[in-house]
């Protein structure tokens, strides 16, 4: 059988059909076992003729492995044993047996490599073999004679030549290929084990541990596999043939449209007439057609137009309602702007008469205060002149009751004494007044002290509250480095953690967007202050998809945020893309739009800004120069709505605003340098706030020092008022002396009466300033109530002008937001409006056409046709009959080559159809050979491993053993179980549990079990005795020889290292001895056994 390379078996038949197989393979083979039990014992001793073709005469060897010469020797037609020690080139001749038949290097297990295999120091190496070719079955005998010889030469570079000659030693050819079909027509396997079984190979299969090894031995020694390989072949060769048949199919299409061609144009031969007039009568469906496919094109466009007309309305109505609430909203943000502007005027109002209160005040504090040094003055003048009534009436009392014994000199002295007096008592009344003048200095600063000290108290109280709000945001800024939401309060994150569990949970359609600031970042870090003056309190907002999640976000938030500081949400329906705006947005060549001036991470976000504050209507101008000339001294650019500089003023086309802001707070991107701006604001802050406390410790230290100065003028008051009584009583006393007791009498009477008169009138005038010391302090009462309560009232106005000012923001964006939409709608009415004067003027046009169309269509046929048929169809019908009109009219005259074109077509067509078919039949064939082959395969199989079982259990009785052999088709495994002489009969071993000479003879056992089911002209085993003992080999020597008796139509070629002297004597065995190789030796030399064997 030739050698093949195939794949894997296809195995016909359904599954059904082989799992009954399987179950019926054991019930098959024991029924068989039983039948054939009498004929494993009877072909021991059938006997045959000696063998005519594909045994080996003889081999010879030259540079061969480590074999200079090796041979020529003759190999016996039957038993043959080659005997002789290691090393004397048994192995070798075993080997060269394999290669030199073609057998690869690896087959041998003697290296990988051909090159391997020439001797040290040589070019090449020669085997030589003969083959025997006799009898009927002989190889071109003709050519070969009764012999063929094989002559291969191995080269150093790997490659090998061979030369195939007769026995004459004629050379007959040198292809492989010749080699390989003899060795098919011989049935010669060298790389089958059962035909050539080496060491290696047997220690590989025979005694491997794994049960399928044996099973791939006994399929390759039986030939089965390579009819697995055979079958798999075939059903390859079935899929390609199924692949030419589909491959044939499209082809036989493509034959049979051209022969349908054909044959059409054959047939047109006769029809020109007829085509002609069908052409015209295509000619007048066509005009008609074309006419009726105009109409369906315009009646689309008559309907859509009539569908826009209707939603005109709907555009209308909704212009009206956005105009109603623009007109709303300007209404309301003028509202709110008048009622701001009121509140400012109300303010800017109350100011100039706060200053006034307040300078009233204290003009009616120090009224107040002079009025009350002049009373205490008119009280102390009281005091001392009733201290001196006092004592001018004593000293009356006194001159009228004493004598007059003074003398002239001591009344001279006494004048001079008491004009002395009085020129003191006058330098006390100076320095009394001076002191007094003094002391009104001194309250006056001190009242101007405890002003000041009432601002710096103020002042302080609010550099403080500023210190305490600039310390929170360092804060908040060094928190937002590690979370940029804290930038936007200190409760953001945790918010936002509630809203990603609120959205996990199904709370939300779609997640709400925020804070809007997170999610926006100025390109220019100087325009940073000009967005967020711009988008003011929109930096902290949310968006949400729908008022749903609205409504969801406001619960949320009432558990983070007061009543009245909770972010604006914005409800937008949430859009993947950006709005398209260059239609309507600005464009400047010098100043970004602060849409253009923003990287925005979302489209929402950008979506939600340019609906609600219009960002990009807005420019942005650092210089606010600049911004003025572009905005109010020129007209502002187109779609240009407002701008914003770089210090956050807002500039409209007739109003300046300027900006509340001062720095950035939530979208700076330089973090450190905020808070190093922060930190130096903070110092500056303490700075101040310490230079304050200072200023008012050292206006505290001097209000004591005035207080001080002011009591001590006080106490040297009343020391003065003590030494003027003291002086005006030495006066007194020096007056009433006797020489003038008359005058000084009528003196001090008349000084008493005038100092009575001058304490009437000092009364007089103390209870006139007490009483406008009275007045004064109600009218300063009055002044203060007044002044705090304008303070109050200017605090109120400012307190109910910031959520104006809010409520003002929330209504421009409004204002803004439903202009824009206002705006959106009247570009969609003016596309709207343009679309469909679009459509009116194509149906005008259409219109026209058709009526031209059916003008012609009138002309080519009078009456109307109906056609069901397209203009595209009766065009191509009408193309195809024209072009087969203008092929007929040319080739007019070629009748016969028509015919021809026709005939050639429908036999290729009909020949390509009969061989598909045929194909489709040979499949169908096959699968049905297929089937009964791999059935035939099976039974093959059952067949060949239950012989093996019977001659393997037949030799094992022979030494009055028992075992058997287990075949495992399924999972493709061989086991083989032994139970020898002396050991229990009902127990079988596992040959891996017996000795070494028992494995060794239980091998030889399954080894002659397999070549009496194999076909091969000769057998070659290797050192097959080498575990056995004495008692064993003779056994397996026995059975050997009773096999080849049996076989002699076979050669049995054996390696033994045994001397084999105990074999008996007989022209079917020859004994081939190797002598150990000597030093020097060129050649081998072969002692036969007796001479008729060297005869033979």
């Amino acid at each position: 059988m030739g050698k093949r390379k195939e794949e894997s078996i296809s195995k016909p038949g359904s599954r059904k059909r082989q799992r009954q197989e399987h179950r019926d393979e054991h019930s098959d083979e024991s029924n068989e076992e039983e039948n054939s039990q009498s004929s494993a014992d009877s072909s021991f001793s059938s006997l045959s003729t000696e063998g005519e073709v594909g045994i080996i005469e003889g081999i010879q060897l030259k540079n061969f492995m480590c074999h200079s010469m090796l041979g020529p020797f003759q190999f016996g037609s039957n038993l043959n044993f080659v005997v002789g020690n290691n090393g004397s080139g048994k192995s070798s001749v075993l080997t060269a047996l394999i290669v030199g038949l073609g057998g690869k290097a690896t087959a041998t297990n003697r290296g990988s490599s051909l090159k391997m295999f020439v001797r040290d120091g040589e070019t090449s190496a020669d085997i030589s073999i003969t083959l025997r070719n006799q009898g009927r079955d002989a190889f071109k005998p003709e050519v070969y004679g009764s012999s063929i010889i094989v002559n291969q030469r191995i080269n150093l570079d790997g490659s090998r030549s061979y030369r195939l000659k007769s026995k004459s030693g004629t050379l007959i050819s040198s292809k492989k290929e010749e080699l390989v079909g003899i060795l098919d027509h011989f049935n010669i396997q060298v790389d089958n084990p059962v035909s050539v079984l080496t060491q290696e190979m047997s220690k590989h299969f025979l005694q491997s541990k794994n049960e399928g090894d044996k099973y791939k031995f006994f399929m390759k020694a039986t030939q089965l596999e390579q009819m697995k390989e055979d079958y798999s072949s075939i059903m390859k060769t079935k899929e390609n043939t199924c692949i030419q048949i589909e491959q044939g199919v499209e082809r036989l299409q493509e034959l049979k449209e051209l022969y349908c061609k054909k044959k059409e144009h054959y047939r047109s031969i006769g029809f020109v007439n007829e085509m002609r007039n069908h052409l015209e009568d295509l000619k007048h469906k066509m005009a008609w057609a074309v006419v009726g496919e105009m109409e369906k094109e315009i009646q689309p466009i008559k309907e859509f137009i009539i569908a826009e007309e209707g939603n005109t309305e709907k555009f209308v109505q909704k212009l009206e309602e956005c105009q109603v609430k623009v007109n709303e909203a300007e209404e309301k943000y003028k509202a709110i702007q008048d009622k701001l502007i009121k509140v400012n005027e109300e303010a800017q109002a109350l100011h100039p008469q706060c200053i006034s209160l307040k300078a009233d005040v204290q003009a009616r504090r120090k009224a107040v205060n002079e009025t009350e040094v002049v009373y205490n003055r008119f009280k102390t003048e009281l005091k001392r002149l009733e201290k001196d009534d006092e004592q001018l009436r004593k000293r009356i009392e006194e001159l009228k009751s004493s004598a007059n014994h003074l003398s002239e000199p001591e009344k001279l002295e006494r004048q001079r004494k008491i004009a002395r007096l009085r020129e003191q008592l006058k330098a006390f009344h100076d320095e009394e007044i001076t002191i007094g003048q003094q002391m009104d200095q001194f309250q006056q600063a001190i009242y101007k002290c405890k002003e000041e000290q009432a601002r710096l108290t103020k002042e302080s109280h609010d550099v403080r509250q500023a210190l305490d709000t600039k310390q929170k945001q360092l804060r908040e800024l060094k928190d937002s480095k590690t979370n940029t939401f804290r930038r936007f309060g200190p409760q953001v994150p945790a918010f936002l953690e509630e809203v990603e569990r609120a959205y996990k949970q199904g709370r939300f359609k779609q997640k709400p967007i925020g804070p809007i600031g997170a999610f926006i970042h100025p390109k220019d870090a100087e325009l940073t202050l000009a967005v967020e003056s711009c988008l003011k309190s929109l930096v902290q907002a949310f968006c949400c998809d729908n008022h749903s999640d609205e409504k969801t976000l406001q619960q949320l938030m009432s558990k983070y945020y007061p009543r009245g500081f909770r972010p604006q949400i914005i409800v937008n329906k949430f859009q993947n893309t950006v709005y398209d705006v260059r239609h309507r947005g600005v464009r400047h060549p010098e100043f970004p739009s602060v849409l253009t001036a923003l990287d925005i991470d979302h489209a929402v976000v950008a979506n939600c800004l340019i609906d609600v504050r219009g960002i990009e209507t807005i420019l942005l101008i650092k210089s606010s120069r600049k911004a003025r000339e572009v905005m109010q001294f020129n007209r502002p650019p187109k779609n240009c709505k407002e701008a914003f500089t770089a210090e956050g003023d807002q500039v409209f086309e007739r109003r300046y605003y300027s900006s509340a802001y001062i720095r950035p707070q939530f979208l700076s991107k330089d973090v450190e340098a905020e808070i190093s701006h922060l930190e130096k604001e903070i110092e500056s802050k303490k700075a101040c706030l310490t230079a304050s406390q200072q200023h008012l410790h050292s206006i505290q230290n001097e209000i004591r020092q005035n207080e001080d100065h002011l009591q001590g003028h006080r106490q040297h008051q009343k020391n003065l008022q003590v030494k003027v009584r003291t002086t005006n009583t030495e006066i007194a006393d020096l007056e009433n002396m006797e020489e003038h007791q008359a005058v000084g009498i009528r003196t001090l009477e008349d000084e008493a009466k005038e100092n009575k008169s001058k304490m009437e009138s000092v009364k007089k005038d103390m209870q006139q300033h007490s009483r406008k010391m009275e007045e004064l302090k109600n009218i300063l009462q009055v002044a203060e109530k007044n002044f705090e309560e304008m303070k109050e009232k200017i605090h109120q106005v400012e307190e109910i002008a910031g959520p104006i000012k809010e409520e003002l923001n929330q209504a421009d964006t409004e204002l803004e937001t439903s202009k824009r939409r206002l705006q959106h709608y009247e570009e969609k009415q003016k596309e709207h409006l343009a679309r469909v004067e679009r459509h009116k003027e194509l149906l005008a046009v259409k219109e026209k056409q058709l009526e031209e169309k059916m003008a012609q269509a009138r002309q080519i046929c009078s009456e109307r046709l109906e056609v069901s048929r397209t203009v595209k169809s009766l065009d191509a019908e009408m193309n195809r009959l024209r072009e087969r009109i203008n092929t007929e009219n040319n080739r007019h005259g070629n009748r016969e080559e028509i015919i021809q074109q026709f005939h050639d077509a429908k036999e290729r067509y009909k020949d390509a159809d009969s061989k598909v078919k045929n194909l489709k039949k040979f499949i169908r064939l096959l699968e049905e050979i297929m089937t009964q082959r791999f059935k035939i395969y099976r039974q093959f199989l059952r067949l060949l491993s239950l012989r093996c079982k019977l001659y393997f259990d037949h030799l094992l009785r022979i030494r009055a053993c028992s075992g058997k052999i287990l075949f495992d088709h399924k999972n493709e495994t061989l086991s083989i179980t032994v139970q020898p002489r002396e050991k229990d009969k009902g127990t079988l071993n596992d040959v891996r549990s017996l000795s070494g000479g028992e494995r060794s003879f239980s091998t030889v056992c399954f080894i002659l079990s397999l070549w009496s089911i194999t076909e091969s002209p000769f057998r070659c085993l290797d050192e097959f005795d080498v575990y056995m003992d004495m008692v064993n080999r003779r056994i397996a020597m026995d059975m050997i020889l009773k096999v080849a008796g049996a076989q002699c139509h076979r050669q049995f070629i054996l390696l033994t290292p045994q001397s084999m002297s105990s074999l008996p004597t007989s022209s079917r065995i020859r004994i081939l001895r190797m002598q150990d190789p000597e030093r020097g030796q060129r050649t081998l030399n072969f002692k036969n056994r007796n001479d008729k064997e060297d005869d033979q």
